[in-house]
């Protein structure tokens, strides 16, 4: 099904350099806003910056791949971290994430997209084929809103056959 992902972690620190080299991952697509960080957080903690290290460490290129149309937030986060991004992406279509394949020479069986949205990240990522993994948003719900989504999002995220959240055990 389309918007079930391939699997679903508790955070992007879940998705290690292992589990990305056991899939035969070399670029790993990561949203932005409530993947990697709140959307009011700015710039990337230690937690970020150490996981990013990790993986370059292991020979995985990470990009976001995100949304939003200016430039400036991702910019400004990925500043210092050696890290690429593809903006205004327009996920679910297929257009961005054909851009980040070609601009990183990369094939769809060796791409992987992180997100924490079903009918952007998950949706687009399935039919770019590439992996599809999950992440619970970085801060929660807090607007109405987020809280009908998220509510949305859990019969999906619970029919996945790789469901690897902790508190879902």
């Amino acid at each position: 099904m389309l918007l079930t992902p391939h699997w679903v972690f508790d955070d992007y620190a879940a998705v290690t350099p292992d589990f990305l080299r056991a899939h035969g991952i070399t670029l790993l697509l990561t949203d932005l806003d409530y993947t990697l960080a709140p959307k009011s957080v700015r710039e990337p903690d230690d937690g970020v910056r150490a996981w990013l290290a990790s993986l370059k460490a292991a020979g995985i290129t990470v990009a976001v791949l995100s949304n939003n149309r200016s430039p400036a937030r991702v910019e400004r986060f990925c500043a210092g971290l050696e890290i690429d991004f593809v903006g205004h992406a327009q996920k679910p279509s297929r257009k961005g994430y054909r851009r980040a394949l070609e601009k990183f020479k990369t094939p769809p069986e060796h791409t992987a997209m992180l997100g924490d949205k079903l009918l952007t990240d998950m949706l687009g990522a399935k039919r770019s084929g590439v992996l599809a993994l999950m992440v619970e948003p970085k801060g929660g719900a807090h607007t109405a809103w987020q809280k009908v989504l998220h509510t949305l999002q859990e019969p999906f995220k619970r029919g996945c056959a790789h469901d690897e959240r902790t508190a879902r055990r």
